[in-house]
Parts: C-alpha cells; sequence; structure tokens
C-alpha cells in the first residue's frame, strides 16, 4: 500500500481503497472500476498517484479498449425545480 500522507484539504488521516471512476467522454459516461485512489476518512476528499492517473489516460485514450469493455445501464432522471 501506498502512504498518501495527510489529506491536502483537512489534513485528516488518508486510506487506499478500490474505487469506481466516472469520466464523460464525448458525452458517453465511462467507468473505470478498481482504481486505487488515496481517500481521506474525514473529508471524502480522494488523491489518485501520478501512474495510476497516467493509466487511466491510457485506458481512455484507447477506443479499442472502450469498444470491448462490458457495458450497463443507468437510470437517467430530469431535475424538475418545485422550489418556489
Amino acid at each position: 500500500m501506498y502512504d498518501y500522507g495527510d489529506c491536502h484539504v483537512c489534513r485528516g488521516h488518508v486510506l487506499e481503497k478500490r474505487i469506481k471512476l466516472e469520466f464523460w467522454i464525448k458525452g458517453k459516461l465511462v467507468v473505470v472500476e478498481d482504481v486505487p485512489v488515496g481517500v481521506c476518512v474525514t473529508c471524502g476528499e480522494k488523491t489518485v498517484r501520478a501512474p495510476v492517473g497516467r493509466r487511466i489516460a491510457a485506458l481512455l485514450g484507447n477506443a479499442k479498449h472502450r469498444r470491448r469493455a462490458r457495458t450497463m445501464t443507468v437510470p437517467v432522471i430530469k431535475f424538475e425545480s418545485q422550489v418556489a
């Protein structure tokens, strides 16, 4: 496990977790699963190490990867304000 140090926002303790990250590419939602990130236990701020960020960029930049990836359906709900 990588030592992320203290949170740069609140100085809280940061633990490594594997999470899903969402990105919008050309109007389409792409989800990257099992990404190792540092998550602050106090404020929830997330930190991605540089090598992980480069790997994500490579995955997202590879159209062949995206075409072969499994897909999922998500609900889309329109926000209609009822607030006066």
